[in-house]
């Protein structure tokens, strides 16, 4: 505006002089002599207009330099007695000027052409070079100095007109956030945590002993529990015969932590004439947005830990699940009560649906394809349609496979991807066996138009699971989805009569999950089998399934004796990515390098396309499922596997490796 003004006024000076200028000139025309004068006149306004503004102009720049003077004292003594301590520092960190309230922090000490992270070593200077001078905003970090804390505020500057790289410095805030960091730490430690103890087993445990002693149990199982919260001053209640909640402050997590829940072990400890040990399952809910949230995210750190043994401490800290202990092998339920219960809530789900599908696990197993036509048959038995999706078969059930197509009365069995999204509606109930993780259903598509979701399995739960189940048949310690399914036929008709090749499929099942009844094999599992065998199962038929042709021999062959062995008593081998069936060489390479003297623990890595698969199997001392969980998979202690993407077979070798030693390590603390 004020620009606008000067220079309109300078027009109205120079109208003025042009007309001036014309008045002397018409003058001169008509008397030379009266112009003269005028002439005169009319030079001393000239000179007087050009000596004014030659005049103001100098005392406006006298203005501005003053003006600029004590702007630049005014700022110098800001900076150099501005409270906050401030530093100046080149590229490299070196210090070349600071105030007088950073020098205090140091107590006088002389800072000058020093490196700032000699004196503060947290300090990270790359962070305030590549953030600020991009972007030419400050950015900050959290610092310790003196006992005190910082956030550190950073700006890129430019101490000279050039554009040179050199030629930029960085300017350091340091904001004196003690108190509040006090507060912040002190509001963490002061969240409540809730948490659910349950005793596991409690029924079996109770049954192992005498009647008189079973208060004494109990008593000595609580006094283990008082006396392991006692440090925390915390709550403890018990609110039914097997479950205790308590709460305490987040501050003493970190002892519990760090000592690995000691009370998973010290409850072992007890013996009263029981015949199993006692061993307990803890679920702790943390940062959720209220007691509650806490209180229903400790039940369902319970559900995973009993969906995975028991004998373990689940922690869910937001989305974030951590385990610790698990070491203890699962005992076998001795009553079918809830076999029973299942088997009748499932004929009643059938009964109300339009269709069943049953769908196992992404390259189905036979223990998953068994699984399917033994329920499959029930289905039947209630007079509904039913489906086993299945998009392709694959090495290790093509046998299986072909025997079932070359029956005519299992032509409409299979449905691949296409079709079932074709056929499925909301009223169709979907049954998901030999797996709990969606991702690794056969489509998982179809778990969002189900109308119901039945799952049964005997993995160990992880905390990826299907949520929206309305029926759940998830026991650890049964040997194969097969033999849960088996114990279901027997209650769910009593009419119910399989067909050999159904009853052949579910022994199959239990063969191969069980390494012809070695592993995981209890009083029910053989139970399962004999009844198996009264339904037509034929084991000549079951044990053809398995035959190897000649190459397949030589490639499992091939694997074994290329082995390292690592830690002495594991042994791992890479599969080549030339031969064919990677996943059934993997897996029976697996089971041949167990048979090893001296091999307690055996891992085959294989590739198909860009998918690294590793199977795992051990006697029991190695939980492999720990270790393979550590690479995103699962399984069971004895059996497990894990598939990763994206990484080649060498890279997944030094991550097995790692996992090893991590587990290795987490189990010589706990020891």
């Amino acid at each position: 505006m004020d620009k606008r003004l000067n220079h309109l006024f300078n027009i109205k000076a120079n109208l003025y002089l042009w007309v001036i200028f014309l008045l002397v000139a018409v003058i001169a025309v008509l008397d030379w002599r009266v112009a003269i004068p005028g002439s005169v006149l009319m030079v001393f306004v000239i000179y007087h207009y050009f000596s004014s503004s030659f005049r103001r102009q100098k005392e406006i720049v006298k203005y501005i330099e003053n003006l600029n003077l004590n702007i630049n004292t005014a700022t110098k003594d800001t900076l150099l007695n501005f409270p906050m301590p401030l530093v100046l520092v080149q590229l490299d960190g070196t210090v070349i000027w600071y105030n007088s309230s950073f020098k205090k922090v140091f107590k006088d000490k002389n800072l000058l052409n020093i490196k700032i992270q000699e004196v503060i070593p947290d300090i990270d200077l790359g962070m305030y070079l590549n953030s600020s001078r991009d972007s030419g905003q400050s950015v900050s970090s959290h610092v310790a100095l003196m006992d005190k804390s910082y956030n550190v505020l950073g700006n890129f500057i430019k101490i000279e007109d050039k554009d040179d790289y050199e030629n930029y410095s960085v300017l350091l805030y340091f904001i004196d956030v003690t108190e509040l960091t006090l507060v912040k730490k002190t509001y963490e430690q002061e969240k409540t945590i809730v948490g659910t103890i349950i005793i596991d087993n409690y029924d079996e445990l109770m049954q192992s002993i005498e009647d008189s002693a079973r208060p004494q149990m109990l008593a000595e199982i609580e006094k283990k529990i008082v006396q392991w919260m006692n440090f925390t001053s915390g709550i403890l209640k018990k609110y039914e015969r097997d479950k205790y909640i308590f709460i305490f402050q987040n501050k003493f997590l970190k002892e519990m932590e760090d000592k690995k829940f000691e009370i998973l072990d010290s409850v072992k400890e007890i013996n009263i004439g029981n015949k199993i040990p006692v061993t307990l399952s803890i679920g702790l809910g943390m940062n959720g947005e209220t007691l509650l949230d806490n209180f229903s995210a400790s039940l369902a750190c319970i559900d995973i830990a009993l969906g995975r043994g028991g004998d373990q401490v689940v922690i869910k800290n937001g989305d974030k699940f951590s385990f610790y202990g698990g070491k203890t092998r699962e005992l076998e339920k001795r009553t079918r009560v809830k076999a029973r219960v299942i088997a009748y809530a499932l004929r009643e789900l059938m009964d109300q649906c339009s269709k069943v599908f049953i769908m196992g696990h992404q390259n189905a197993d036979i223990d998953a394809l068994g699984a399917a036509l033994g329920l499959y048959r029930i289905a039947m038995t209630r007079q509904k349609q039913a489906y086993v999706v299945l998009n392709k078969s694959n090495p290790t059930i093509d046998n299986l496979v072909a025997k079932i197509l070359k029956n005519e009365n299992y032509q409409s069995l299979f449905l691949n991807h296409q079709e079932a999204l074709e056929v499925i509606d909301d009223k169709t109930l979907l049954i998901v066996v030999d797996t709990f993780k969606p991702a690794f259903t056969e489509l998982p598509k179809l778990l969002e138009k189900a109308g119901q979701i039945v799952v049964i399995d005997h993995h160990r739960k992880g905390t990826d699971f299907i949520q929206d189940a309305v029926l759940i048949y998830q026991e650890i310690y049964a040997s194969s989805t097969c033999e849960l399914v088996t114990e279901i036929l027997q209650y769910v008709d009593d009419k119910l009569k399989l067909t050999s090749i159904e009853a052949e499929a579910l022994y199959a099942g239990i063969v191969v999950d069980t390494k012809n009844f070695t592993f995981k094999t209890g009083v029910r599992t053989f139970d399962a089998a004999a009844f198996l065998r009264k339904q037509g199962a034929d084991t000549v038929s079951v044990k053809q399934l398995f035959q190897n042709d000649f190459m397949t021999y030589n490639n499992v062959s091939d694997v074994v004796r290329s082995a390292e062995f690592y830690r002495d008593n594991m042994a791992i081998s890479l599969c080549p990515a030339s031969v064919r069936n990677v996943q059934l060489i993997c897996a029976k390479a697996a089971d041949e390098l167990l048979n090893l003297s001296g091999i307690t623990a055996a891992f085959v890595i294989g590739q198909v396309q860009n998918e690294v698969i590793i199977s795992g199997r051990s006697y029991g001392d190695v939980n492999v499922q720990v270790i393979l969980e550590k690479l995103g998979g699962g399984g069971h202690m004895t059996v497990a596997g894990a598939q990763i993407q994206g990484i080649g077979m060498e890279e997944a070798r030094q991550k097995l490796k790692k996992a090893i030693e991590d587990y290795m390590n987490e189990n010589s603390k706990q020891s």
